[in-house]
């Protein structure tokens, strides 16, 4: 059983052995191409550790199917008798198996319905430093397992590039055993401009693969973040390679003869293989002594457009740069050609994030819930976001998965479906007719980009009609998916294609807002919108399937128009009949409405001419937040006088008016619905209804409206200023001793002239007497001679008469 050529990670076995004998469980760290896929589980298979079968965690189909292969090749067997596999839609295993290669999701349904894992004597976690959801589940769901029913399971976690340290801690201090790898030197090559944006990015890349194949002649391995990246930097390379040379693209949606293509040396010439992020670990592409690296990669992230999880592109991190560039230094001394500037590289991460810190969390809510546990009662290396997660029950609830007392029958159902919740619940709901869509609304979008929204045409496409552009590669391959969910679905309910999308989508339920531009606001409470061009633009009613995610406004990409009559069939316990009495800003004015609402649409709208005046009321006060006050210039008075009191009076600052109008204003307003009926509000009653009796004549008495002059006539105090004051003749003010005051501040008093002009503006009349007074009477006499101007005023009787004559 020993293999014939020795790899790096040979030199580690003993030590990881004897770990595992002593301990159980394990953490390898080994660099890659070292030949930890490979030579691990053999070697624990031939050390007799397991008396069951070994199972073994690959992130991805090709690499599983890969390492199998591989190892059933070592043992001079094909696949499926001592060594197997299982990936989505396919196994090759039989009764003499003792090695089995899963995808990672393929274990938690294993868990799931055998929670003892009956013959499994050991779990391999291979390239755990990719940090994939159904990894740490996996790792987290097997760690409770081994603690409180299979103590004799053994586990092991092997990364290229992760921090062993957080890792091995996690699984309960396990023994971390190193392999120091074996690669030969890399010279990095860097960029001398960063990309070019749009199409020319990928003219740039291949420039640079031109550069790669001219400098070597070996194999190059060239990494691009997606399917459609690699399309298009093959189409630039086409006839611009030297003789020999022969592209092969490599990812994960290809037939696996296809890729098997690009995993084989070339039998004349070379290879230069397009790959994925599939190709920086677990897969071994023989002679490439160079890669070129786009520096991007494609990542699980959920997407508030689509509402399930979808790829996103991002730059690389620098470990995952680093893994890339150690490919080119397997076999022999390498280059690796970087399509980003030295300059660039310090702003790269260091490190992928985990996906559980940025994926969509409903598939994990929906497991735990299955498991019977909550995130926090499991050993995850990185916990799930709270936020996150909260917000995928709350989906889970409205799916009917969930309930007060946990997971329902439903959501049993749709946990064993291998599909998001919401295709999941579709699925188990519309029946095998329903695969199609799922499959399809699984998959990326098989139109070209710019078509029209419509699900149809995709269906249409799915059924061969020629008129719809699609990819036919990509319809192929959602074909096969249909059929293969075909056979879990529920039974078949008559579903039109409209009806299944409101089903997975019941918080993405369009109503056209009025106006001519096509903009929707969503069951959920979001908004969306349609290209005024797209056929759709002036449907009423649309169930949204995805969009761009833009947080304020999201831009739909794929829809399907729908009926009220439809979605009252599908819905009838959520459609609410709700009354309604509201502020509009747009009218300016109480809305009094009966609605049937799904969720934020109403799907009719009528007058509800029966509301109660207190309702009315409760809402005209919201407009008088949006409004603000518009007071008559007695209120406006009033609360000057008012503003002027100490701090042991009411408050009647604008801001405490507003905080505090339910109390004194609501009862006010019966009767006041709009803004021109605002405005024709008088605030004073109200106003003065805030205040006791006995604070109304404290009011009256220390800030009272009108001052009393000498001689007992009564003038308005303006209290319009920073500071009340008067205005009166000087003569009104002769044998006045004290200053006026108002709420304990003294009055601004502007005396006038006989002709009404300012002589003198006081807050100080005795003192004015004492000082200027003078000066005024010197310049006054001659002016006024027929008015009085007594040497002391302080003695002199007030009038506004002229002097007698003599």
């Amino acid at each position: 059983m020993t293999p014939n050529t020795a790899l790096p990670i040979d030199a580690a076995l003993p030590d990881l052995i004897a770990a595992l004998r002593a301990r159980g469980r394990a953490v390898l760290q080994a660099p890659p191409g070292a030949g930890k896929t490979t030579r691990v589980p053999l070697a624990m298979l031939e050390a007799g550790l397991i008396p069951g079968r070994i199972l073994m965690l690959e992130p991805r189909r090709l690499a599983a199917r890969a390492a199998a292969e591989r190892m059933a090749q070592t043992l001079g067997e094909r696949a499926g008798e001592t060594v197997g596999y299982r990936v989505r839609g396919e196994a090759k295993v039989g009764r003499g198996t003792r090695i089995e290669v899963v995808t990672e999701g393929i274990l938690t349904r294993m868990i799931q319905s055998d929670p003892e894992l009956t013959g499994i004597g050991a779990v391999i976690f291979d390239e755990f430093h990719e940090r994939s959801l159904n990894a740490d589940l996996g790792l987290a769901l097997c760690l409770e397992i081994a603690g409180a029913l299979r103590d004799d399971l053994i586990l092991v976690a092997m990364s290229a590039t992760l921090d062993a340290g957080p890792v091995a801690a996690l699984m309960e201090d396990a023994p971390v055993v190193t392999s120091e790898g074996r690669a030969f030197p890399v010279d990095l090559v860097h960029a001398d401009r960063p990309l070019r944006k749009g199409r020319e990015t990928w003219a740039d890349v291949a420039a640079l693969v031109e550069r790669a194949v001219a400098d070597t002649d070996a194999g190059v391995l060239v990494f691009l973040p997606g399917a459609g990246e690699i399309a298009r930097v093959e189409q630039a390379l086409t006839g611009r390679l030297p003789v020999g040379c022969h592209i092969r693209p490599l990812y994960g949606a290809m037939k696996f003869a296809d890729q098997r293509a690009a995993l084989e040396s070339a039998r004349e010439g070379r290879n230069v293989v397009l790959a994925t992020s599939i190709a920086e670990t677990s897969l071994t592409i023989p002679d490439v002594r160079a890669v070129v690296d786009a520096g991007l990669s494609r990542r699980a992230r959920f997407d508030p457009g689509s509402g399930m999880s979808r790829l996103v592109t991002e730059k690389v991190s620098r470990a995952e740069a680093d893994q890339r560039a150690g490919r080119a230094g397997r076999v022999a001394p390498g280059r690796c050609y970087r399509a980003w500037t030295k300059g660039e590289e310090g702003a790269l991460p260091a490190y992928p994030p985990a996906e559980i810190e940025a994926a969509d969390l409903s598939g994990l809510a929906l497991e735990l819930a299955l498991w019977g546990a909550g995130p926090e009662q499991l050993a995850f290396l990185t916990p799930p976001p709270e936020g996150t997660y909260a917000e995928a029950q709350a989906l889970l609830t409205m799916l009917g998965a969930l309930d007060t007392h946990g997971i329902t029958e439903h959501g049993r159902t749709l946990a064993g479906l291998p599909l998001h919740p919401r295709l999941a619940h579709m699925l188990a709901l519309a029946g095998p007719s329903a695969a199609p869509l799922a499959a399809l609304l699984a998959d990326r979008d098989p139109m070209a980009r710019g078509a029209p929204v419509d699900l149809h045409l995709r269906l249409k496409a799915l059924k061969g009609e020629r008129e719809a552009r699609a990819d036919t590669v990509a319809l192929s391959r959602i074909r096969q998916e249909a059929k293969r969910l075909s056979r879990g679905a529920g039974p078949e309910a008559g579903l039109a294609p409209e009806e299944m999308a409101a089903l997975a989508y019941p918080d993405r339920i369009g109503l056209r807002r009025t106006g001519e531009a096509p903009r929707y606001l969503l069951s959920g409470g979001k908004g969306a919108a349609l290209p005024p061009e797209d056929p759709l633009a002036g449907a009423r009613l649309i169930v949204v399937t995805d969009t761009d995610g833009d947080p304020r406004e999201a831009r739909i990409r794929q829809a399907v128009q729908i009926g009220e009559a439809e979605l009252r069939a599908l819905f009838p316990d959520q459609i609410e009949e709700v009354h309604l009495c509201r502020w509009s800003r747009r009218h300016r004015r109480v809305e009094a409405r009966v609605q049937d609402r799904l969720g934020a649409i109403a799907l009719s709208d009528r007058a509800w001419k029966e509301a109660d005046p207190q309702d009315v009321a409760r809402a005209m006060l919201d407009g008088v937040r949006d409004l603000g006050f518009f007071p008559s210039e007695p209120a406006r008075l009033f609360l000057a006088r008012a503003r002027l009191m100490g701090n042991d009076f009411p408050d009647f600052s604008d801001a405490a008016l507003m905080d505090t109008a339910e109390d004194w204003l609501l009862p006010h307003l019966i009767g006041v619905r709009s803004l021109d009926d605002w405005k024709r509000f008088d605030l004073l009653p109200a106003l003065r209804a805030r205040l006791s009796w006995d604070e109304q004549q404290r009011l009256d008495r220390e800030a009272p409206a009108r001052f009393t002059t000498p001689l007992g006539r009564e003038i308005a105090i303006d209290y319009s200023g920073e500071d009340p004051g008067i205005s009166l003749r000087l003569q009104e003010m002769f044998g006045q001793t004290r200053h006026p005051t108002v709420a304990g501040r003294p009055l601004v008093v502007t005396l006038l002239s006989p002709a009404g002009r300012p002589v003198q503006v006081t807050r100080d009349i005795p003192g004015f007497w004492t000082n200027s007074y003078a000066d005024v009477r010197k310049d006054m006499r001659g002016r006024y001679p027929k008015h009085p101007w007594p040497e002391d005023p302080r003695e002199a009787d007030p009038t506004l008469r002229v002097k007698r004559r003599t």
